[in-house]
């Protein structure tokens, strides 16, 4: 039996943007920004037309708006975000055997094991051609031996493609890539390789790892192992955990509190569905915050049992609020939702009423009954803010 890992990352290009798209076809083809407004926002995601002009994701809307003046700006609705979302994990969830959702667009899939009864390519192969037929979306993937070596396969695959890393060949197909392809590898870091004439990814294989220790302490043994395509961490499965939990990692670092809070409470939403789907409650919320240079700060703060966004997204925002300073830039930002109890909504006296208690059951069975797609929350419903609830009477 072969002890070969076969792991695959699959990347929803340019996700928001493809979503947009599906409500409405006009926009295929055009530099589209999604983001906040142009005087203050930022560009949250753009599309690979907008990209040719040299905007990026984190770029303030004003800047891109510069570069390219004919760019189509929408304010993007999370409730169409996480209702794709969903529906993309539904068929991953009933494809394969195990997987791990690392944020709104993006998954894991461990076919270890399988290639004693199916070819794990073909399998991933199939999977990705299910996805973009039953979803309308543009999907990459990349398969390779490990995490690391499979998601920077996927983005060499993008936009709209798929590639397979060999066993044997990481180190052959990470060698000519620049060094700043490397996940988590953040700016300072490349600036001071480069220092050392380290541009190129080969260039960093070549390298001792005492020389990297020494130069980035703990971190060295990091850089040294993803240069080689070495990379050991498993697949954390969807199963019957204690917690959920939702990251994401911006290619550029963050510093804009309203891209911060989209993002968050798109996660927050999700995972609040995913709760009641399997008639969970959280009795604990965190946030986690990383910044460039790795540090990672998570706060965390235990609430009454609940299942309810209208609970969870404004105790986010407040975790956020604590964990950040304010100005200074994010790389990776995460959601988890733990203490979790089986039960249905448990009455929080002093958050909710009896018609905000039925709304949330209603408005799920609704859901469960015919679909995701059948009633939109208050967040798809463009509404700024979440801090009150549009449902009670005034």
């Amino acid at each position: 039996m072969s002890n070969k890992r076969y792991i695959v990352h699959i990347d929803l290009d340019s996700f928001f943007v493809s979503v947009e798209r599906k409500f409405n076809p006009e926009l295929i083809g055009k530099p589209v920004l999604i983001g906040g407004s142009a005087d203050r926002g930022v560009v949250a995601s753009c599309s690979y037309e907008a990209r040719k002009y040299g905007i990026h994701s984190a770029m303030p809307t004003r800047q891109a708006l510069k570069l390219c003046p004919h760019a189509i700006v929408i304010h993007g609705t999370h409730g169409r975000y996480s209702e794709a979302s969903r529906e993309v994990t539904e068929i991953i969830n009933n494809a394969v055997p195990l997987y791990q959702k690392t944020s709104v667009d993006e998954f894991y899939i461990d076919l270890t094991g399988m290639d004693r009864f199916h070819d794990p390519y073909k399998m991933a192969t199939d999977l990705r051609q299910k996805i973009m037929r039953d979803t309308g979306l543009p999907i990459s993937f990349g398969m390779a031996s490990s995490k690391t070596v499979a998601k920077m396969a996927t983005n060499q695959a993008k936009p709209n493609g798929q590639l397979l890393v060999p066993h044997g060949s990481e180190m052959a197909f990470l060698a000519p890539l620049p060094i700043s392809k490397i996940p988590m590898l953040g700016e300072s870091t490349c600036k001071k390789l480069y220092g050392y004439g380290i541009e190129k990814i080969g260039d960093l294989q070549k390298v001792e790892l005492r020389f990297l220790q020494t130069v980035f302490g703990k971190a060295g043994l990091f850089i040294w192992e993803k240069a080689r395509g070495i990379d050991y961490s498993e697949i954390i499965p969807h199963s019957d955990r204690k917690s959920i939990s939702s990251e994401h990692t911006f290619h550029n670092d963050v510093a804009d509190r309203r891209t911060l809070e989209t993002i968050l409470v798109s996660m927050t939403e999700e995972l609040s569905y995913k709760l009641r789907k399997e008639d969970k409650l959280a009795a604990c919320l965190a946030v986690k915050v990383r910044y460039s240079n790795f540090e990672t700060h998570t706060l965390q703060q235990k609430i009454p049992l609940t299942a309810a966004e209208h609970i969870l997204i404004p105790g986010i925002k407040n975790l956020l609020k604590k964990a950040w300073n304010g100005y200074r830039p994010i790389r990776l930002i995460g959601v988890r939702l733990s203490n979790l109890a089986t039960g249905r909504y448990q009455i929080n006296l002093f958050e909710d009423n009896e018609e905000q208690i039925r709304l949330y059951q209603a408005l799920d069975s609704i859901n469960f009954k015919f679909g995701d797609k059948t009633v939109c929350r208050a967040a798809g419903m463009e509404i700024g803010t979440r801090n009150f609830n549009p449902f009670l009477k005034g």
